[in-house]
């Protein structure tokens, strides 16, 4: 094992050219290197969402979920599928093996559920993969000192801070929500449209014919070819406001001819501007607000992305007078810190390790030659890193910190060896030769003895072998990087730093008689520290019970996150008169601790989790952020906001510090612990669920009890008497069109105005339940009947969701933990309560 050593006490210059070129590569592939909080983790794991109007759970279900479940089940390394239903939307979750190719199972579900969805009266259906490492990077809102005017806010979101965001590297898209666009409504009032003979149909008709341009061929003359086009568009609101839908025909009498009295439709209806309905409500600090969900490229370093969308938002905020951008939320900045607590754990392990080293040589020129195998292993491993993809995170910087002690071991080693040879007389070179070379074989193995330890987490699958491959990878190359410095690098530094003896260093070696008086003493009572050895072991095994284990500890954040739930069928307003209430108390109790309040009601517009995907109405979610200063505060805010809420009617309430990346990919539900219970008559598991309820709901580790089954969404069963409707030629699908026009209004076309085009609507007023008979349906024969003579409408209350798990229904019961014990203990007592 000479020949390393040899060769660069021989050839110094090309050694050290090595060394700085290995260096100078390990320079440039640190910073090329991604930064994100965890590895890229490759769950195994797609979904697809199913829309489709209103229709009931039991409906989503037998319509859709269990067809795709049955074709989905089908596919290669399917390990499982699993779905939730709720009202016009439905999750269907498919989970393959770990070792599948997930770029072609995505091909091969998205061809299948293709072929599915051309067939069936799905609205929408999709494929996705919900990417955890996709989320977005910043989340900024806009704000006006005065006032809140959404649709400029939108203006000013769409076209001055999304377009130049796209444009940055590593930004892949821009979404904003809160945003309400201007619209022309058509505001119409049953009874008037009546009054003048005219239906919803024939009106919306109407309009749309009259807001069109129509092709009208080509002419030739004098040879040139003109193109012939009717234009027809509206131009103003003028232009709807006059245009005629009917005429008013007065008989003729007393000698006048009979006459025909245009009908506006400013006769029959307002026309006006106004706001879209909103999808969802942003506020910021209690106000009105637009928020802009900023993503960035798969594979793009996050603090880099983070840090130039930064840059370029403030250089947006001075450029908008008026209007105020504030950055509420940063991925990069919770990575920021917890690298950063890792590079420093690092950095002071090598202090450490080469204060030590210094204790004990006693020599600084020594010391600082083997500290140099630090630094020069770390950089060395950063190549290794880049050309195998892997990124700078807590586990790859961790693998650093842990192998930080290990990386001297073999320098330390070696340069003791060859110190032993230089003081016993030889001359440095040869020294530093024969010593590497004794030694050699002793640090190789001890070092691939240490990387076979850690070298089999590679081969691992599930979440355990994404999280930890990347660490294991870094520690093999961190030490086999260790390995040839030490071999190669200090052998070099020796023969060049460390001057030669003038002649043997002939001294007692010291000795340290204490030392040896103990180990006499352990020697002739071998038997009793055998004992005692054995019984602290049995102690150990023994208190292991009551060291409790969770997969993640709790990370002290300075923000809190409110989840909220109101009852299934909450409008959108109510549910931000909650909000309202909340953030008023929040900052009552807050005072000046308070540094910004966030808060979206309603759906998320991009899903980035599986469970945003099914967000309604009825979902809301409030981000408090605190002050610095005030982090030890807000446990205390967050207990006696638990407190207050609790009594609140109808209201779910999850407190959350600091969702990580990680509990979004392993699929974490909203509740820390579920309870299944597997079957097929949808009664039978209602009552099983309420059983096992009732056992769970003593237990004071646990709150908020309740299953999958509580708090359904009210609706109104339509049931059409299809013997009075073929009388009348009424057919189901006719009746319901002319309902939902009713109730939700029609779009009719669009107007360019000032460059953008604004939708035209037909919106008539919000409807209360006891009008509903009262709805006139036209037949195909012109007589209008009402929906009471050939229905008859019942009040029900469907489930809130139907749950199945390998295209078995399952009964959820949900629960909270309320203090600080480890889960599993928790679990033990869940699981004799429940007979489990």
């Amino acid at each position: 094992m000479e020949k390393p050593a040899r060769f660069s006490v021989k050839y110094p210059t090309t050694t050290a050219m090595l060394v700085l070129a290995v260096l100078l590569l390990g320079f440039i592939s640190y910073q090329r290197l991604g930064m994100d909080l965890l590895p890229r983790l490759n769950t195994p794991r797609l979904f697809i969402e199913v829309k489709s109007g209103e229709r009931p759970p039991e409906e989503m279900e037998k319509q859709f979920v269990e067809r795709i479940e049955s074709l989905a089940a089908r596919g290669r390394n399917v390990a499982a599928v699993s779905s939730l239903s709720r009202v016009g939307k439905a999750l269907i979750t498919v989970e393959y093996q770990w070792n599948t190719d997930m770029d072609e199972a995505y091909l091969d579900l998205q061809k299948t559920i293709a072929d599915f969805g051309q067939n069936s009266a799905a609205d929408e259906i999709n494929v996705t993969t919900l990417d955890p490492n996709s989320q977005s990077v910043v989340t900024a809102v806009l704000t006006q000192d005065e006032g809140a005017d959404l649709d400029k806010l939108r203006l000013v979101a769409e076209t001055n801070i999304r377009n130049e965001l796209v444009r940055l590297p590593g930004v892949a898209a821009v979404e904003i929500l809160g945003a309400r666009r201007r619209e022309i409504v058509v505001r119409t009032e049953p009874g008037t449209v009546e009054a003048f003979g005219l239906t919803l149909d024939g009106l919306s008709s109407t309009i749309q014919n009259f807001n069109r341009d129509l092709s009208g061929g080509t002419i030739v003359e004098m040879g040139i070819r003109y193109t012939v086009r009717g234009v027809g568009r509206f131009s103003s609101l003028d232009d709807i406001r006059n245009l005629i839908v009917a005429y008013k025909i007065t008989p003729a009498g007393a000698g006048l001819p009979a006459e025909r009295t245009p009908v506006y439709l400013r006769n029959v209806a307002d026309v006006v501007y106004d706001l879209s309905e909103p999808e969802n409500i942003v506020r910021f600090n209690g106000l009105p607000a637009v928020a802009l969900e900023i993503f960035k490229e798969a594979g793009a370093n996050t603090t880099a992305a983070s840090a130039a969308i930064r840059g370029e938002l403030d250089a947006l905020a001075r450029a908008l007078p008026g209007i105020r951008l504030a950055v509420v939320q940063d991925q990069a900045g919770f990575i920021r810190e917890a690298i950063g607590e890792v590079k420093q754990s690092a950095f002071f392990g090598i202090l450490l390790a080469v204060a030590v080293l210094f204790l004990f040589l006693r020599r600084i020129d020594v010391t600082a030659v083997i500290g140099l195998a630090i630094p020069v292993s770390i950089v060395a491993t950063f190549n290794l890193m880049y050309f195998n993809n892997l990124t700078l995170n807590i586990m790859t910087l961790g693998g650093l910190a842990l192998g930080a002690g290990m990386l001297v071991d073999n320098a330390i080693v070696v340069g003791e060896n060859i110190f032993r040879h230089a003081e016993g007389g030889l001359p440095i070179a040869q020294a530093a030769v024969r010593g590497a070379g004794e030694v050699g074989g002793a640090i190789t193995s001890s070092t691939l003895t240490t990387i076979i330890v850690f070298l089999p987490i590679v081969y691992l699958h599930g979440v355990s072998g994404e999280l930890f491959k990347d660490q294991a990878w870094t520690v093999a190359f961190s030490l086999l990087s260790s390995l040839l410095v030490a071999l190669a690098v200090i052998p070099l530094l020796f023969s060049r730093i460390i001057k030669s003896r003038p002649a043997p260093v002939r001294e007692p070696s010291r000795r340290f008689a204490s030392y040896g008086h103990f180990v006499t003493g352990v020697l002739k009572n071998r038997w009793l520290v055998a004992g005692s050895a054995a019984a602290l072991v049995a102690a150990g095994g023994w208190s292991l019970r009551f060291v409790g284990s969770e997969f993640l500890p709790a990370q002290a954040q300075n923000e809190l996150t409110l989840h909220l739930t109101l009852p299934e069928g909450t409008a959108l307003e109510r549910t931000e008169g909650t909000v309202r209430n909340i953030e008023a108390m929040i900052d009552g109790w807050a005072g000046d601790r308070l540094d910004t309040i966030t808060s979206r009601v309603g759906p998320r517009g991009t899903a980035q989790s599986s469970a945003e995907v099914l967000e309604d109405e009825n979902n809301a979610v409030i981000q408090v952020r605190v002050k610095p200063d005030a982090v030890r505060d807000l446990d205390a805010l967050g207990a006696r906001l638990e407190r207050e809420l609790a009594s609140v009617p109808d209201l779910t309430v999850e407190f959350v510090r600091r969702q990580t990346t990680l509990q979004a990919a392993l699929g974490a539900t909203d509740y820390p612990l579920v309870v299944e219970i597997k079957g097929k008559d949808l009664n039978t598991l209602v009552r099983l669920a309420d059983d096992v309820k009732s056992r769970l709901q003593p237990l004071s580790e646990l709150a908020d009890v309740e299953t999958s089954f509580q708090s359904g969404r009210p609706q109104i069963d339509i049931e059409i008497d299809k013997a009075l409707a073929a009388r009348y030629s009424l057919r189901a699908d006719s009746i319901g069109a002319q309902i939902q026009r009713v109730l939700s209004g029609s779009e009719l076309g669009e107007i360019e105005e000032q460059g953008e085009y604004l939708q035209i609507v037909l919106r008539n007023p919000k409807m209360p339940i006891g009008r509903l008979k009262d709805i006139l349906l036209e037949a195909p024969s012109g007589l209008r009947v009402p929906l009471s003579d050939v229905a008859r409408l019942v009040r029900t209350e469907a489930p809130r969701e139907i749950i199945r798990s390998n295209q078995t229904r399952v009964a959820e019961i949900r629960a909270r933990l309320t203090g600080a014990a480890p889960f599993d203990r928790v679990a033990a007592l869940v699981r004799q309560a429940a007979g489990a």
